[in-house]
C-alpha cells in the first residue's frame, strides 16, 4: 500500500500551483489530460522505487510512504513525472517545466530524457546527473556530478554510490557495488566491481581498494545482486 500526505487530487493541484507560479504562461490548462495521465504513471513508478528503499522515512506503519514535504522524496517524484511526460507524450515543454521546477526547488540537474534507473536515490539534492548509463540501486549525495568528456558518458553498474562532492566523468566503466568517496574524481578510468575509490585527505591522491561491505546495500531493503552472480 502506498500512503501519501495528500490525496492524489490534492497532490496534482499542488504540483499545478507550483508550475503555474514558476511559469505563469497559462499553458498548463490545455495539457491537463496529459498531465493527469503522466501524474498517475509517475506515482506508480515512485511507489515502486520507494518500496526498495530501506530508509525509515520512506515507510510508515508498514506502508510505503511519500511526503510532499520531504525534499528528497519530492525530488525523485518530480523526475519520474518529467520523464513520464516525455516517454508517454514527448511533450518537451511540460517536461522542461518539471525539470526546471526540480532544479529550482531542489538544485537537481537531471534532464527529463536521462536514462535513470527504476530504483535510485538522491540524498540532500544539489546534484548534476548527466545522460550516463545508470543501473538500479544508484545513490548520490549533494554536490555530485556524473558527466561527459567529449561526448563520452560513464557506464555505471548496480549499487554505485557517490559520496558528497564526488564525480564520475568521461569514459568510465564502473562495476557493481562500487563506492566513490568524498571529493573523489573518477575521470576516464574504469573500476572493478566491489571497489572503494577515494581521495586521501592528507595527500589529495586518489586510491582504490576492495570494499569489504558495499555501502549501497545499506540504502535498500532487498539484496543487490550483480548480473551473473548466483542467487
Amino acid at each position: 500500500m502506498f500512503k501519501l500526505t495528500l490525496t492524489t487530487d490534492d497532490m496534482q493541484n499542488y504540483v499545478r500551483h507550483q508550475l503555474n507560479n514558476f511559469y505563469p504562461d497559462n499553458d498548463l490548462l490545455c495539457k491537463d489530460i496529459l498531465f493527469k495521465n503522466s501524474f498517475n504513471h509517475a506515482l506508480e513508478r515512485t511507489e515502486y522505487c520507494f518500496q526498495h528503499i530501506a530508509l525509515q522515512t520512506y515507510h510508515h506503519q508498514g506502508s510505503t510512504f511519500f511526503s510532499h514535504l520531504h525534499s528528497d522524496q519530492y525530488t525523485l517524484f518530480l523526475w519520474f513525472l518529467s520523464n513520464s511526460v516525455w516517454k508517454r507524450f514527448e511533450d518537451s515543454e511540460l517536461a522542461s517545466k518539471l525539470f526546471y521546477l526540480n532544479k529550482a526547488l531542489n538544485g537537481v540537474v537531471c534532464m527529463y530524457d536521462a536514462n535513470m534507473p527504476n530504483i535510485f536515490l538522491i540524498v540532500h539534492g544539489g546534484a548534476v546527473l548527466g545522460k550516463a548509463s545508470y543501473s538500479d540501486f544508484f545513490v548520490c549525495y549533494q554536490g555530485c556530478t556524473v558527466g561527459a568528456i567529449d561526448g563520452n558518458y560513464p557506464k555505471l553498474g548496480k549499487g554505485v554510490v557517490l559520496a558528497p562532492q564526488s564525480s564520475i566523468i568521461g569514459n568510465c566503466t564502473v562495476g557493481d557495488l562500487v563506492t566513490i568517496g568524498n571529493q573523489a574524481l573518477l575521470r576516464n578510468r574504469n573500476l572493478d566491481s566491489r571497489s572503494l575509490y577515494y581521495r586521501h585527505i592528507d595527500t589529495g591522491q586518489h586510491a582504490v581498494q576492495k570494499a569489504k561491505t558495499p555501502w549501497a546495500q545499506s540504502f535498500f531493503n532487498v539484496p543487490i545482486i550483480p548480473d551473473g552472480d548466483d542467487l
